[in-house]
């Protein structure tokens, strides 16, 4: 009975022990939570200090803010020290308690259960040793032995035992307290809590509170309505930025804006990775005054690309990808291809490099000037709509018009004529004549100024005076220079006396071009020669156009781009041979516009001394045949004579004898004969004549 009884109070400490230490985990979890509230509120108090002395980039100086988390720091910071004391008296009157419990009396429980189990084994052991003793007396010694160790052993157990049942006695009640007296001191730090809040929560405190949630309200009502017209206008821009989400819009509904001196936006730009390999790399680009700017994502600022002073812009083919646009420094030392996203930017950024390479921008109302001479451009050309209509409008009308008398070349840039000077720009370029802004192959035109031979169309050229099979006309020349040009154009002039036709042709060209978004340009080479000019496809060899030196009586290179040169052609064609027309024909070059200029010079004056030291040949070989013409009437004159001495011999000696006579005669014309065969032709055509 007493070890089923003993059993039933294990149990139940057993019981007792677990569910205190679920409390004491809840506790604990209690107090370990006021601690770190207490810990939080006393960095919020920190922060709410600090907000004074941080610097937002769109929060300014909002001085009612700071004042008003200042006010919020004092009354958190009260709330702090309330929430530490609160973590102190939970530590003393709730977690002291139930730990004391669960550390001192369970585990009293707990061992007083092992010492008891421990008395009880030993009293066994000592049972079973007596009663094992043998009836006979043989050794006292032994019985009084085991009789002693069953005395000490009962009464450990006994003694053990009577500790153990009180322990188990006191811990019913021990358990009451220790669940109540937590509860107290937890209950009691609380209710001081609150009175420390209440204490510190004044009229004042609540009054502030009041203005705060009414100004929040307010806030909040601004939010709202600002979030309402947000979301109004986002619907609107869908609506009206439709058409923009095309890469590529309609250019009749968003025509380019020409007259733009500022542009911005994202563009490929090519870079070479190897000799053949190239990578497109996505960047925003923008002008800035007279630069070209980029900047990459993630920089803070963006990085100078070129000085787009001067500069020139064209359409280019590069890597059969559409849009692409190639600008080049004034130098021509530095050059940049760039691809847009659509037709409409593509054509507005080559407007506005344009614009800005005239140094527009520096003026006090850029796009006004832009505009206004754009228009004055516009109204300056008249570029004609197809290739036939070029082509029928190359053909001069019928029109009198006194021939040139200069035939020689002007020179690049020092010659000047006072009688064009006070000319006006009309009078240099023929009014409503049109730009040609293509060439022509020979193999199906003929134009003007071409010197066009028979089996000359569609003949391969080499450059370099090399030939394999028939020989060339130029492969004798003694100068062969060779350039890269691109053909902007050419137009009919009306005079061809002043390097300022050629300024004056250029400007209306590039004019026309970007105004007319003529943007590609013809490469070409061409090839100097004392004889002629060619322009030869790069590709094929082929040559495109070939200008006879002598009719080239004017070249120049532009005054400040030196990139850009032209030549007069003066021709006879036409509908009526026996005028003469001038055609002003303009390329681009890679900055070597004076160095075409100066070989077109050299090649002039080797041509000309060339014809003087042939004019003078002519003359030597003439007074030549002169003097052997004299030699030969000499030598005939003394033929003569020596005949007739002959014939008066034989006529002295026909005298003695009538057949010596006859003889005399056959002798004479033998004679004859034998003179006429030593004379030649001339001489028996002049002998007959006599």
């Amino acid at each position: 009975q007493t070890r089923s009884l003993l059993g039933v109070f294990e149990e139940d400490a057993a019981a007792i022990s677990n569910y205190i230490n679920q409390l004491f985990q809840a506790m604990h979890r209690i107090y370990d939570a006021q601690n770190e509230l207490s810990a939080a509120t006393h960095l919020t108090s920190k922060l709410l200090k600090e907000y004074e002395k941080q610097r937002f980039p769109l929060g300014g100086d909002d001085e009612v803010m700071t004042s008003t988390l200042q006010q919020f720091a004092k009354v958190i910071d009260e709330l702090s020290s309330c929430h530490a004391v609160l973590s102190t008296q939970l530590a003393d009157a709730m977690m002291f308690p139930i730990t004391q419990f669960k550390e001192r009396d369970l585990k009293e429980i707990l061992t007083l259960k092992e010492v008891f189990q421990i008395a009880s084994n030993d009293h066994d052991a000592a049972i079973t040793r007596y009663s094992r003793l043998s009836k006979r007396k043989e050794n006292e010694k032994i019985k009084a032995e085991v009789t002693e160790d069953v005395y000490t052993s009962r009464k450990k157990q006994h003694q053990t035992m009577m500790h153990y049942f009180c322990a188990l006695n006191t811990l019913q009640y021990k358990k009451k307290i220790s669940l109540l007296e937590p509860l107290l001191g937890y209950m009691q730090a609380q209710i001081s809590f609150f009175k420390m809040g209440s204490e510190n929560l004044t009229e004042q405190l609540e009054e502030f509170l009041t203005n705060i949630g009414t100004s929040v309200q307010n806030v909040r009502r601004e939010m709202d309505c600002e979030v309402e017209n947000m979301q109004q206008t986002i619907e609107d821009l869908e609506v009206a930025s439709d058409p923009l989400y095309l890469p590529d819009p309609d250019p009749v509904k968003f025509p380019a804006h020409r007259n733009l001196t500022r542009k911005a936006g994202y563009l490929n730009s090519r870079s070479k990775t190897g000799l053949v390999s190239s990578s497109w790399e996505r960047q925003f680009y923008f002008t800035q005054g007279g630069n070209l700017m980029s900047q990459a994502r993630g920089d803070v600022a963006g990085g100078l690309v070129m000085d787009i002073d001067n500069c020139s812009v064209m359409a280019v083919d590069c890597e059969d990808r559409r849009y692409c646009f190639q600008i080049t420094s004034f130098d021509g030392k530095k050059s940049s291809i760039l691809q847009a996203e659509s037709k409409k930017d593509y054509e507005e950024w080559i407007c506005t490099i344009n614009n800005i390479s005239k140094q527009i921008y520096l003026s006090e109302n850029p796009e006004e000037i832009a505009a206004r001479v754009n228009q004055s451009a516009l109204e300056a050309v008249t570029p004609s709509p197809s290739f036939q209509q070029r082509h029928d409008s190359m053909r001069p009308a019928v029109q009198s018009r006194p021939p040139a008398a200069r035939t020689s070349s002007t020179g690049s840039l020092g010659s000047d004529s006072a009688a064009l000077s006070a000319l006006s720009l009309d009078s240099l370029v023929a009014p409503d004549t049109p730009i040609q802004f293509d060439i022509i192959s020979p193999v199906s035109e003929d134009l003007p100024g071409q010197a066009k031979s028979s089996g000359q169309s569609g003949r391969r050229t080499n450059p370099f005076g090399e030939s394999g099979g028939s020989k060339p006309e130029t492969e004798d020349s003694i100068l062969h220079q060779l350039f890269i040009v691109r053909f902007l154009g050419s137009v009919e002039v009306k005079s061809d006396e002043s390097p300022d036709v050629v300024y004056e042709t250029m400007r209306q060209i590039l004019a026309a071009r970007a105004i007319h978004n003529i943007f590609r340009m013809t490469e070409s080479h061409l090839l100097v020669t004392c004889d002629c000019l060619k322009l030869i496809d790069p590709q094929t060899q082929v040559t495109r156009l070939q200008f006879p030196l002598p009719n080239v009586v004017l070249y120049a290179t532009h005054q400040e781009n030196k990139r850009l040169f032209g030549f007069v052609l003066r021709t006879s064609g036409g509908r009526v041979e026996s005028r003469q027309t001038s055609i002003c024909y303009i390329f681009e070059s890679n900055n070597e516009g004076e160095k075409i200029c100066d070989s077109v010079g050299l090649a002039k004056q080797i041509a000309f001394h060339a014809e003087l030291d042939r004019k003078a040949s002519e003359k030597q070989k003439e007074i030549d045949r002169v003097k052997e013409k004299q030699q030969k009437e000499l030598n005939k004159q003394k033929q003569i004579e020596k005949d007739l001495e002959e014939q008066s011999r034989l006529i002295a000696a026909s005298s003695r004898s009538n057949q010596s006579s006859t003889e005399g005669q056959f002798v004479v014309v033998s004679s004859s004969q034998s003179e006429d065969s030593d004379l030649g032709e001339d001489g028996k055509k002049k002998r007959e004549s006599e």
